[in-house]
């Protein structure tokens, strides 16, 4: 499949539009239509469940977009938050210079933790040319910082600058203590958040792989030094798990550690889930043991105590942290790679089919009028019914074939017709997506038996 293609089908049935399409659009920025709306906040709520309510030693949290700007002086942000930028002198595009690297061998090479000079030598000695126009001329390798800056005040001589924060993580760190206190944890302990951040990226691209505003579902998970390796590898295959249970394939799934080279100089240990889109592998979901660097930095920059005193061994110390962060725009990418199917065939017949975790799908039941005139009064009361339990949606348009085929479309898990059997005997015919094994079924029957498909 091609991503344009893609693009094409989101726009086609309100899954993702262009942002300010009437405008002229704004370079990768896009607008989640209600599909893509319901199938974002169904993904955050399965993420949510996992990560945060089905463990006792979870808490969430939903911290300020705008900060302290210290907060990101702190973190490095400010100072190394940056890609290597490198222009093009025949046509002046600009590229992200290890970007140029990894695609140019197609994911082979990666210039991750690479000084700019080795960028520049690889690029030069390979003879790697601009994507844009073809051209081996390049500027030098200079560094452009992501954070978006803005200024807070009421009058034009009191502004302050201030970011749209990088990354939702630096808010689980600066409230660490916060959470420990009020909540009375005891290491270990995870604080799992769900919020918008923003980078300024030099090469959007790829629809919505990489963009400038983008929600991230980040979990920071705080553990006793001497137990952390221990507590990535659980992470690291539970992301995994949770990968697969949302309906991923797993041979689009693998991992790919960091080698010793591309590490960060806090990280012992880092790994990324990548997943095969149409562009090629991609990093999907970052694991990363990011060690006691993120609470020791802001223990200096802000002169707080953020050690932990253990009741256990009678001892105080800077909590660890393993570090599983996805994005929520790019793990939506990739589930609608996994499930578009433009040309399915199955029982010989073709279709256009969004096959989809159910509980993922925008609507979980479309109700169908077998003919308006005579049963639109009956299936309008069914809908009313069912709206109350499940996202539910109502089609009268077109013959019944036409509306099982829109239906399969946006990934709607059932069909329930209503007929003359409806009106003389109380009872439905329900469709599944996936096999179009038709049941009949009593009305009072359809809101458990749904209910029961979505969750087995």
């Amino acid at each position: 499949m091609k991503m344009e293609d893609l693009v094409n089908y989101c726009k086609q049935y309100g899954y993702i539009f262009q942002g300010s399409e009437i405008y002229g659009g704004l370079a990768n920025s896009w607008d989640f239509g209600p599909l893509g709306r319901e199938l974002k906040e169904n993904l955050k709520k399965m993420w949510w469940q996992e990560f945060v309510l089905s463990k006792k030693n979870s808490y969430g949290l939903d911290s300020a977009i705008i900060m302290n700007p210290n907060v990101w002086v702190a973190s490095g942000h400010v100072a190394s938050f940056s890609d290597p930028l490198i222009d093009c002198k025949k046509c002046k595009a600009r590229h992200r210079a290890d970007k140029l690297i990894e695609d140019a061998t197609s994911g082979k090479v990666t210039a991750d933790g690479w000084e700019n000079k080795e960028i520049e030598e690889y690029i030069e000695k390979n003879n790697i040319p601009c994507p844009t126009c073809g051209a081996h001329d390049f500027t030098p390798i200079r560094k452009f910082n992501l954070l978006f800056e803005t200024y807070m005040g009421v009058t034009e001589d009191s502004k302050s600058k201030v970011y749209l924060r990088g990354e939702t993580a630096q808010g689980i760190f600066v409230n660490f203590k916060n959470i420990e206190r009020s909540m009375r944890a005891k290491l270990p302990f995870g604080i799992g958040q769900i919020g918008k951040a923003f980078r300024n990226e030099i090469t959007p691209s790829n629809f919505i792989f990489r963009v400038r505003e983008f929600e991230q579902m980040e979990y920071e998970f705080f553990c006793k030094p001497d137990t952390d390796l221990e507590w990535f590898k659980y992470w690291k295959q539970f992301c995994m798990d949770f990968l697969i249970k949302l309906g991923l394939n797993k041979d689009n799934l693998r991992f790919r550690d960091h080698s010793k080279e591309e590490l960060s100089f806090y990280s012992k240990a880092t790994t990324d889930i990548e997943y095969l889109f149409p562009m090629g592998w991609g990093e999907l979901w970052g694991i990363a043991d990011r060690t006691d660097y993120d609470l020791n930095c802001h223990m200096k920059h802000s002169k707080e105590d953020l050690t932990y005193f253990d009741q256990d061994t009678n001892e105080r110390y800077v909590p660890y942290v393993v570090e599983p962060s996805v994005g929520v725009d790019r793990l939506v990418l990739a589930l609608l790679c996994d499930a578009y199917k433009p040309n399915y065939e199955e029982n010989g017949v073709t279709r256009e089919l969004l096959k989809i975790n159910y509980k993922l799908a925008p609507y979980k039941v479309t109700v169908l009028p077998l003919i308006k005139k005579q049963h639109a009064e009956k299936a309008n009361e069914i809908y009313e019914k069912l709206a109350g339990n499940f996202p539910t949606t109502y089609d009268e348009t077109g013959n019944i074939g036409k509306r099982y085929r829109r239906a399969d479309a946006i990934g709607t898990p059932f069909c329930i017709t209503i007929d003359d059997e409806t009106l003389n005997n109380g009872t439905v015919t329900i469709r599944d997506r996936d096999t179009m094994k038709q049941e009949t079924i009593k009305i009072d029957e359809i809101v458990n038996y749904v209910n029961s498909k979505i969750n087995s």
